[in-house]
């Protein structure tokens, strides 16, 4: 299992977690942004910095993950692609996304960004918390654990 973060918008506590991971269990992580980062000085953290624009980093992220793979994103659309594919997906909260719960989440997306587009002002997520991490934590070790040498 490769574990490919879309790190611009991924905080940097949840960076931190992965690093760790990646020492811990030897799991390769790769960070795709489209500016430079720092990155641990793990021989398993890798850094793929791709073009400005939109998307990119998101296409270069489903362009590289396969089966079994796991990718870190609160990117919806790059979730539910990464689903269909037989990858896992995990929000930097820690939210496990799975072919039963995606549909939902992007009819919720769209109905967002429908309100926004209509002018009505919707507030954005709330800042990231100790149990978020927590919950990222949890699911990220249940995640190798059961995947681990795959």
């Amino acid at each position: 299992m490769r574990v490919y973060v879309d790190a611009d918008a991924c905080p940097v506590a949840i960076r931190e977690i992965l690093f760790r991971a990646a020492e811990r269990r030897g799991v390769r992580v790769t960070l795709v942004a489209n500016q430079p980062m720092r990155r641990s000085g793990s021989p398993n953290v890798d850094l793929v910095q791709v073009s400005h624009g939109f998307d990119v980093a998101d296409k270069e992220i489903a362009k590289r993950a396969d089966a079994g793979d796991l990718v870190i994103t609160s990117d919806i659309p790059l979730a539910a692609e990464i689903i269909e594919k037989g990858a896992h997906a995990l929000s930097p909260r820690g939210e496990l996304y799975s072919p039963e719960t995606i549909r939902a989440r992007l009819n919720m997306r769209d109905f967002m960004d429908t309100l926004r587009a209509s002018g009505i002002h919707t507030r954005g997520p709330p800042a990231l918390n100790r149990s978020d991490r927590q919950d990222f934590a949890n699911h990220l070790d249940r995640l190798l654990r059961r995947h681990a040498g795959r």
